[in-house]
């Protein structure tokens, strides 16, 4: 069951998992860091594991130099797997490891926003008095708004600085530096009208600690739902492989032999008895029976097998027993093939995002040139009383309205889309 989706692919696979892959805002980064490589051919990054798998012609490069090149991109391989045996991304990527971290990070977050929500509550709650007038007064105090933004900006938005960080070891920018960039300009805007208050005279010394709390609440929002996401998605392709044979009963000379599903070779003779699950696909050699295939077809009604039929891995056998010759095994079944596409649909990228990124690539630059010309045009050619405070408080509004929410969420719903839909046209197919 080959989609005509997917880009044809020859060669070799690696498949590598790397630290420091925050999110699709890495995908051209990645992309670059090893498609000047002579002899790679094909490129897949699978966000839901944070794992990237390259085909690549052996007479042409290496796993060595494939690692060493993501090494010097900044991103720091972690585990490498071997993938030319022929074990797809789908039999040897979702295991319980995996899916244990996957669910401590969306835990981590979940924490991290139900923390950040009750502080920007209380920190809005204290920032505008006027409108809040019933506030304990101890709230009104910038020194405490400080203390309550702290844990804010510095834990619970760590990340961004981590991605931020990462990005400038290469040499760019994306996502990360803005949010960073952003809520760390309002933070310290804030805190130097904190201690330095006479610094201001002449101007508004209205804190920001709303929103750089704000911000960050929402950023850690959108990343704990991906993270959420990502988590069914996990739980999905779990469900699928636990619907595999664990054994199969295969003929080996005169002797029936129960052996694991993952030892069943191509033209093994496969025997199958009522109520048993069939092992890989195959085709019918002797006997009759009645296969539920609803767990690929849908139709609860069980289909009649007669010699010749085709037979599918992981369904299950309902009345008499029979004999298949096996065409199909490991990577090759339909089941795995399901498995792969889900993944795939995951990993995708729908056009329009592409246009997305691309935008935000040159977005975060354009916002700095602005700031500063902001922060020049205000201190040189426009002077005003208290120039200077001035200045910075344009400069730090610049950064602070360029914030990326709307940005971020928007691809993170046309992500989440294009998903859905490429999800149905391969099952289509």
């Amino acid at each position: 069951m080959q989609s005509h989706h997917e880009p044809a692919k020859s060669g070799q696979q690696l498949t590598i998992s790397l630290k420091y892959v925050c999110c699709e805002c890495c995908d051209s980064e990645i992309r670059d860091a090893v498609t000047p490589i002579q002899g790679v051919t094909n490129v897949d990054i699978d966000y839901a594991k944070n794992v990237v798998t390259v085909n690549y012609d052996p007479k042409k490069a290496s796993p060595e130099k494939i690692r060493e090149s993501f090494q010097k991109a900044g991103f720091e391989p972690n585990v490498a797997i071997d993938k030319t045996t022929g074990r797809s991304v789908a039999e040897s990527g979702h295991d319980h490891h995996a899916a244990m971290v996957q669910k401590g990070k969306a835990n981590e977050l979940k924490i991290k926003v139900i923390t950040s929500g009750v502080i920007f509550v209380l920190v809005f709650l204290g920032s505008f008095p006027q409108w809040f007038p019933w506030v304990p007064g101890f709230l009104k105090n910038n020194f405490v708004l400080l203390a309550l933004a702290t844990p804010v900006q510095f834990w619970a938005g760590s990340q961004f600085y981590i991605g931020a960080w990462v990005a400038s070891k290469r040499k760019t920018s994306d996502m990360h530096t803005l949010y960073a960039v952003g809520t760390s300009a309002a933070y310290f805007y804030s805190a130097l009208i904190t201690f330095l208050p006479g610094f201001f005279v002449g101007i508004s010394s209205q804190t920001f600690f709303d929103a750089s709390v704000g911000i960050m609440f929402l950023g850690l929002t959108g990343h704990y739902l991906e993270a959420i996401a990502k988590g069914k998605t996990s739980s999905a392709i779990k469900s699928l492989l636990g619907l595999r044979a664990k054994t199969a009963r295969v003929l080996r000379g005169a002797k029936e032999l129960d052996i694991s599903v993952d030892d069943v070779v191509v033209d093994d003779i496969v025997i199958v008895r009522p109520g048993e699950k069939v092992a890989v696909d195959g085709i019918v050699l002797e006997g009759e029976s009645a296969v539920d295939e609803s767990m690929i077809t849908g139709e609860s009604m069980p289909v009649s097998k007669q010699p010749g039929d085709d037979v599918i891995g992981a369904t299950i056998n309902k009345s008499g027993s029979f004999r298949y010759r096996a065409t199909k095994v490991g990577k090759d079944t339909t089941l795995a093939q399901i498995i792969k596409m889900i993944e795939s649909a995951q990993a995708s990228k729908a056009p329009i995002q592409r246009i997305a990124d691309r935008i935000s690539s040159y977005f975060v630059p354009i916002v700095f040139l602005v700031a500063i010309i902001s922060f020049i045009l205000w201190l040189y050619i426009a002077p005003v009383v208290g120039s200077l405070a001035f200045a910075i408080m344009t400069f730090v509004s610049v950064l602070i309205v360029s914030c990326p929410d709307a940005l971020g969420f928007g691809r993170a719903n046309l992500h989440n889309g294009w998903n859905r839909k490429r999800s149905r046209e391969w099952c289509a197919d």
